[in-house]
């Protein structure tokens, strides 16, 4: 019986061939032809793509095994090891150049077109293009944000403002000939001196989203160096006694005052730079709904299922736009570079902001926690704490690094809101 089974299976599976007169050796060649791993070798620059796919490797060995920035690194990583093999079509970088999608060429094609024609992760990235997805990040970021220690000593602000002094430097710097880029690129790259990687991908995207892979992964690489990079500026810009300084415990903040905190700068922000009230309206809604205490599953949503989803579809996407020809360059190395001098400037510049408010406070501040003003959170503010530690064993800075911490975040959105409308 099995064997008339085996014979039935035989005919059922070749009679289509025979029908077709199938020709095996060129069925055979064809499939040969078509594999990813002879890809590498008949291709011109297929040797790029596998590189990009070993560079891939080595971002996720950095997230999973030395858990830097492994929430979003991870999937960034994989995108990009996904768009980089050959022949599976999951990502097209043509779709998303300036001519494919402007209006007034004679090669335009809509979204639409991209839905019926592009692979799944040309799907996905209309979410990044469009900036849906760093918006919804920053909704969850809000709801897991306390505002608190930032409405208790206000003047921490002015620290959060400060750190984003790597921000402009850098789009200035990056305008001189010598580097090549155009405004909209300068103004793309600056961005990571804000150490804020859903707003390095939203102002990317929108500038110059030809280098969206580059900036994103040194933007997430430089965040999770914080504990490396920091440290070693604010040694070298403050004195053991500055160090030293203890700073008096910050005061119970009301409910009352964490309600109408993200009401008011949700409006001010909005109304005097309105390219930033995407973010910020985002940021503070989430915020919001932790505060009120009347939606806890909005708050919760927001802060777990949403952000989780979110993070996979703009980790995968954004990881799938560093393909070899947009990655392998000179161009990234000088993102690379310029990056992390930008990053620097930045933790420098909230550094020496509140050694300069000490020369007119009488109640001093720690220098410490004006490095924690970029947009790293919790990471800049522990490292803010580790190093007065080192200093003094019983001095906690934690919370009032907290509140150049936040402010960072809110800092680094408008800085990319009076970019956009600048270079838009």
């Amino acid at each position: 019986m099995k064997k008339y089974i085996s014979l039935l299976l035989l005919l059922l599976v070749s009679a289509p061939l025979l029908a077709a007169d199938f020709n095996l050796e060129e069925g055979v060649s064809k499939f040969i032809n078509e594999m990813g791993f002879v890809t590498f070798f008949i291709q011109e620059e297929g040797w790029k793509n596998a590189v990009m796919i070993l560079i891939g490797c080595f971002l996720l060995y950095l997230a999973i095994k030395k858990e830097y920035e492994p929430l979003l690194l991870l999937p960034i990583a994989f995108g990009m090891i996904l768009s980089n093999l050959p022949g599976a079509g999951l990502f097209d970088s043509d779709m998303w150049n300036n001519e494919f999608l402007n209006p007034n060429s004679p090669y335009y094609h809509s979204y639409g077109h991209i839905m019926r024609e592009g692979g799944l992760l040309d799907i996905l990235y209309i979410g990044v293009k469009a900036g849906v997805y760093p918006c919804l990040i920053f909704l969850g970021v809000g709801a897991m944000t306390d505002f608190g220690p930032l409405i208790a000593n206000p003047k921490s602000l002015l620290l959060g403002a400060a750190a984003q002094l790597g921000i402009f430097a850098t789009f200035l710097v990056t305008q001189i000939d010598f580097f090549g880029f155009s405004v909209a690129q300068s103004a793309s790259i600056g961005i990571i001196g804000g150490a804020d990687g859903p707003t390095a991908i939203f102002l990317t995207s929108k500038l110059a989203p030809e280098l969206l892979g580059p900036i994103a992964v040194a933007a997430y690489s430089y965040m999770a160096l914080v504990p490396v990079i920091q440290p070693p500026i604010m040694r070298a810009l403050t004195t053991k006694k500055e160090r030293l300084i203890r700073m008096k415990q910050l005061r119970e903040v009301s409910k009352k005052e964490k309600i109408i905190f993200p009401i008011v700068v949700a409006i001010v922000v909005s109304l005097i730079v309105p390219s930033a009230g995407t973010l910020i309206g985002c940021l503070m809604l989430g915020n919001l709904f932790k505060e009120s205490g009347v939606v806890e599953r909005l708050s919760k949503a927001a802060q777990n299922e949403l952000n989780n989803i979110v993070v996979i579809m703009l980790g995968v996407t954004v990881g799938a736009t560093a393909t070899a020809t947009a990655f392998l360059n000179v161009q990234t190395i000088a993102i690379l570079c310029v990056g992390i001098v930008a990053f620097g400037i930045g933790s420098a510049g909230g550094v020496l902001m509140a050694k300069c408010m000490n020369l007119f406070l009488k109640e001093k501040i720690n220098p410490l926690i004006g490095s924690a003003g970029v947009s790293a959170v919790p990471m800049a503010a522990r490292v803010s704490q580790s190093e007065g530690q080192k200093a003094d064993p019983r001095n906690f800075l934690l919370m009032h690094a907290m509140g150049p911490n936040v402010a960072g975040v809110i800092g680094s959105a408008v800085a990319a809101g009076i970019l956009l409308s600048f270079c838009s």
